[in-house]
């Protein structure tokens, strides 16, 4: 499972708030058109049922095309049979997940600093998102660790690290050249006019990054 995540670089965590033109499909499959590889189902204030089966239809978007990756909710993404599920800081330990997914999931974590990446690798997660490294709307209030963090993060693990938070077709190579293996995105795609066109301009800036 590892070595599906390991090779993608362009990750989209959904917030279909932001989808006010179209819905969080059609989105989402235009983003993949335009080179997103992996796909992070990430709404929180659904109910279960809901979130069941907007997932459902987002794996059919996706199948064959992008990984799909289910926020915390183990049990809807072995349900629909997504690629895997990403835990934030204060969910389930690592190893759990991997127990209930029974080797079937990729298990990622949200990690924002040097001793939670090594707590995530030492129970076998298969990749981290760091953040938050820039200023995002996401996180008002959180103060960006920056570039540093990753430089820190990328010396102390060797699972890939996704970084997140502020990041766009701008500044995207750096951070990858500061050690991420690539980025996951919010706003810099859903809040586009073209999810299509943001996706391949953030797809060219990350291949144009040198990891160290």
């Amino acid at each position: 499972m590892s070595s599906e995540i390991a090779s993608t670089r362009l990750h989209l965590v959904t917030d279909r708030s932001l989808c006010t033109e179209t819905s969080l499909e059609d989105a989402v499959a235009r983003a993949v058109e335009g080179g997103v590889e992996v796909v992070h189902l990430r709404e929180k204030d659904l109910p279960p049922k809901e979130l069941y089966h907007l997932a459902s239809r987002l794996r059919k978007v996706t199948l064959g095309r992008a990984l799909l990756i289910i926020n915390d909710r183990i049990d809807i993404a072995l349900a629909i049979s997504a690629d895997g599920v990403h835990l934030p800081g204060d969910s389930v330990p690592t190893y759990v997940a991997k127990k209930l997914g029974a080797d079937r999931l990729i298990v990622g974590r949200s990690v924002h600093s040097v001793e939670e990446a090594l707590e995530a690798e030492a129970e076998e997660a298969d990749y981290v998102i760091l953040g938050t490294i820039y200023k995002t709307a996401s996180h008002p209030g959180l103060r960006p660790a920056g570039l540093g963090l990753v430089r820190e993060v990328r010396e102390a693990v060797g699972l890939p690290v996704y970084a997140i938070g502020g990041i766009d077709a701008s500044n995207a190579a750096e951070v990858v050249a500061a050690g991420a293996d690539g980025i996951a995105v919010i706003r810099a795609i859903l809040g586009a006019k073209d999810p299509r066109a943001a996706a391949r301009g953030l797809a060219r800036a990350v291949k144009g990054g040198t990891k160290p």
